[in-house]
């Protein structure tokens, strides 16, 4: 029987309910036809947006979303986006399929999806092919209150009050798609952007986001925390998952894949906690009296497109396996809250680890979705110290902790989360509650099946939560969890 032991007496503060976040980009699917329909599509919408699609995405809480980009935002000129939709330019998305957009989802769409959404809006600008002038236009465009060359041209577009957009970023990837950088000029473009985006409401101050490191690239932190380090708020950085070997144009199946890389793709997730740890401990040596977070904007698996489908539009199912890779990394993100403030999956709907799968009229949940909404009693709680007794589990050099586990104390009730890893043997869990006293009730939920197990259209319940029993004891619970299982259970 594995000990786990969550302390409620150590804590390393609250859980930012952005790490909660979502990232929704121009891509494939994700936006038209996912997420917008227009306001003349016999799909039931409000102003053009899903209504089904909203209602799952505020069951699940989601806290705030991230658009236009990715590597689209530093090709969009926000411009383009305003006014009549009969008159806004059609452009090329030369960055994901070579398709033609119109351009009807701009500013205004996004922002009244996030209105719907009740979630805080993150716009990335565009550095890489816009001007300091574009982006400086834009924040006085969403931003100012008073009389103003921008305020007056947003409510000549039917917005008469201002947004109060928080979550800025000053450019995407500038290392790669966003411009091809080099840390040194990419850190002085970040100094001068920054320079240009101003406060229009002392009480809703900006927050000013760099395009930070692509994984291990500890030199681009050092960088950026040394020239623009006072320019910022936060620093991002970019991970995602591959079952391979790192070869973008051989990453593995999305479903039907080996035993083995359901492992070597767990393996590789664990990755992510090392670049949180090293990427903070350059942010803190450099940050001085200010606290500069860490913003984890782009994360998640991604593997080979569906056969048949667009290349370009990076569409994959979701299968156990991805709920698992979510769970371990927000467990990470959970266990590292004191500099984790914001990080955001890839991508919403449609693409790559998308939390929602949508073909036509039709909608599903994908498993990485049901994992969202299990962990959601996180957001803003009490991060509680935890620990859990391990093996390893896993085939050849593919070995990874059989469970891993974060906690916190929030409205609910004490929230553990703790997922089985194997995907074969259960685990036998016996969990001491410390600081909390004896629990009154313990309620278990538990997302289960094959590692390779995934939703479909005329199948959308394969795999779905559903009730874990857990016996109440002096010190705190016992359970049993499944292999190849995301837990939760709330103390009261």
């Amino acid at each position: 029987m594995a000990k786990a032991i969550v302390n409620a007496n150590r804590s390393k503060g609250h859980i930012n309910r952005n790490i909660y976040g979502h990232f929704a980009e121009h891509l494939g699917r994700c936006i038209y036809n996912g997420i917008y329909v227009g306001e003349a599509s016999s799909i039931p919408n409000i102003n053009g947006m899903r209504t089904d699609v909203v209602a799952a995405l505020k069951k699940m809480g989601i806290p705030v979303l991230r658009w236009p980009g990715g590597c689209f935002a530093d090709t969009y000129h926000w411009r383009d986006g305003i006014g009549p939709k009969e008159s806004r330019k059609k452009i090329v998305n030369t960055n994901w399929g070579g398709v033609t957009e119109d351009n009807s989802f701009g500013t205004h769409e996004f922002l009244e999806l996030c209105r719907q959404l009740e979630c805080e809006p993150y716009i990335s600008g565009n550095v890489g092919s816009g001007t300091v002038q574009e982006f400086s236009d834009w924040v006085e465009y969403c931003n100012m209150g008073g009389q103003s060359p921008m305020a007056e041209e947003r409510r000549s577009n039917g917005q008469e009050e201002p947004w109060n957009v928080k979550y800025w970023g000053i450019g995407n990837e500038a290392w790669g798609c966003g411009g091809n950088m080099r840390p040194e000029f990419y850190a002085d473009l970040c100094r001068q952007y920054s320079t240009y985006l101003r406060n229009y409401d002392t009480e809703h101050p900006i927050y000013k986001i760099a395009s930070g490191a692509s994984e291990g690239d500890y030199n681009w932190t050092k960088v950026i925390m040394e020239r623009a380090g006072r320019f910022i708020d936060a620093v991002s950085l970019h991970y995602y998952t591959l079952p391979r070997t790192g070869d973008w144009t051989d990453k593995g199946p999305a479903t039907g894949f080996p035993r083995s890389e359901y492992y070597s793709t767990l393996r590789k997730t664990f990755y992510m906690e090392e670049l949180v740890e090293n990427h903070s401990r350059i942010i803190k040596q450099y940050q001085g009296d200010r606290k500069i977070g860490l913003c984890v904007d782009e994360w998640g698996t991604w593997f080979d497109v569906e056969p048949g489908t667009n290349p370009g539009f990076l569409y994959q199912q979701n299968t156990m396996r991805d709920a698992l890779v979510s769970a371990v990394n927000l467990n990470i993100f959970n266990n590292h809250c004191d500099t984790v403030v914001m990080a955001n999956i890839a991508q919403t709907v449609n693409v790559l680890q998308a939390v929602i799968l949508t073909e036509g009229e039709k909608l599903l949940l994908t498993p990485t979705y049901h994992v969202f909404e299990m962990y959601k009693g996180h957001q803003d709680a009490r991060q509680l110290e935890s620990y859990v007794e391990t093996t390893l589990t896993g085939e050849g050099e593919d070995q990874v902790p059989n469970l891993h586990i974060s906690a916190s104390e929030g409205k609910e009730g004490v929230l553990g989360t703790i997922d089985n890893l194997s995907a074969t043997d259960i685990a036998e869990l016996d969990c001491a509650l410390t600081g909390i006293g004896r629990a009154a009730s313990v309620e278990g939920r538990v997302l289960t099946g094959p590692c390779g197990a995934y939703n479909d259209f005329g199948s959308e319940e394969t795999v779905r939560p559903s009730h874990l029993a857990a016996e109440i004891t002096d010190g705190g619970f016992k359970a049993v969890l499944p292999a190849c299982s995301v837990a939760a259970f709330t103390v009261r």
